[in-house]
């Protein structure tokens, strides 16, 4: 019983180190793309010319993602 307790708690420690790094992984994009999408909106405040340059930056953000 001893020996089956031992491989339990090995697999729910690698089990939870596995998601652990599958989501940092899809998570790191979104961390990667926040500051072009920060910028982004902060462009978009200006009036008649914000939207114009706001469009590559949210293509840009897109494409991190």
């Amino acid at each position: 019983m001893t020996r089956f307790c031992r491989h339990s708690r090995l697999l729910k420690l690698i089990s939870i180190v596995v998601a652990g790094a599958g989501a940092a992984s899809l998570a790191g994009c979104g961390v990667v793309a926040a500051p072009v999408r920060v910028t982004s909106a902060a462009v978009k405040i200006v009036p008649v010319a914000g939207d114009v340059v706001a469009a590559p930056l949210d293509v840009t953000a897109d494409v991190i993602d």
